[in-house]
């Protein structure tokens, strides 16, 4: 049996994903929790002919406790979304206080869980919730994935635009560091198969990589930002998580994790100077098996771009602990 949590269900990700869950042969309960809209969302995919059950849970009542008892795996996609020439960064102060809330709840109903955090900005919401889950004595680092799925799929999708490939998801392309413009940092040159990128092109791939979010937002004129696709992300990362739990070997993700309690995690803070990093995470029954060095193999343009992505995700992890020690002033 597995029961799937998704806090933030009602909302632009939310739903997607939920309906993504719905439709997973591997779940076979499933929980939403919003603010609002809730029971209304869950009506809707209980009429689905798929086994999973579902409920819906508002804040009243404890909603919160009701839908996270039990849970195995809780999706996070809850916060406001980017508005036009909003960075990840504004969105911050908000967003870290919906997170910290949610995952107390973790804490609290549902300490064994793997918490998979979408909420942005996740190069600091993961940080967030890893205080959390330390101060109440529950963190397991292998449990708490940052879903940076995303950029896996936009470097999939770009690539095979430009190579002819057909099925993008034949394209196996590291994409490390964080999950917000410069921080994120495709390894094309580590891509199986092997790919040839012009150099004329190469440039401006690697810029549509780091800031495609900001593609979708002006595309929707100001109506939201890349909610399908990373509820596609989203779902596609949970799902092997999963798979991985039930036993299935041989998966691999790129995730946000604090590496340092991961197998082959110190390797990597070593060459990288910070704790938490994406990279190909193995997973397994207990969540993240092993962490995948592929810094080290960077060439000398990714190099580059990586100096970018050390500076920056230094400071956005700072802001993230720095958030729950020092809380703001209300």
């Amino acid at each position: 049996m597995v029961k799937a949590v998704v806090a933030g269900a009602s909302g632009g990700i939310g739903q997607p994903l939920s309906l993504l869950l719905k439709s997973c042969q591997q779940v076979d309960e499933l929980a939403l929790y919003d603010v609002v809209n809730t029971p209304g969302v869950a009506a809707d995919l209980s009429h689905i002919s798929t086994p999973a059950i579902v409920t819906g849970y508002l804040p009243g009542d404890d909603g919160l406790k009701k839908a996270l008892t039990g849970a195995d795996i809780v999706v996070i996609p809850a916060g406001i979304p980017r508005k036009p020439n909003m960075t990840r960064d504004d969105l911050f102060k908000i967003n870290a206080g919906i997170v910290q809330g949610l995952i107390e709840g973790v804490a609290q109903h549902c300490p064994k869980a793997y918490i998979l955090v979408i909420s942005n900005p996740v190069n600091s919401t993961v940080p967030i919730a890893a205080e959390v889950l330390k101060r109440a004595g529950v963190f397991d680092p292998k449990r708490l994935f940052g879903v940076t799925t995303l950029d896996v799929v936009r470097a999939e999708t770009f690539v095979a635009s430009i190579v002819g490939e057909k099925v993008p998801t034949k394209n196996t392309i590291p994409v490390i560091g964080g999950h917000s413009g410069e921080t994120i940092v495709p390894l094309f040159s580590q891509a199986k198969p092997s790919v040839s990128i012009p150099s004329d092109k190469l440039d401006a791939l690697v810029n549509r990589v780091q800031f495609g979010g900001d593609e979708v937002v002006k595309a929707k004129d100001g109506g939201g930002s890349a909610t399908l696709s990373m509820a596609y992300a989203g779902f596609r990362f949970a799902e092997k998580v999963i798979k991985a739990v039930k036993g299935e070997k041989g998966l691999v993700e790129p995730s946000f994790m604090y590496l340092p309690g991961i197998s082959g995690g110190d390797s990597i803070v070593k060459a990288t100077g910070l704790e938490f990093f994406s990279v190909p995470i193995e997973l397994g029954p207990n969540g993240a098996e092993k962490a995948i060095d592929v810094v080290s193999s960077a060439n000398d343009h990714e190099k580059k771009l990586l100096e970018a992505c050390y500076a920056a995700l230094k400071g956005n992890i700072s802001k993230g602990v720095e958030f729950v020690q020092n809380p703001p002033q209300k």
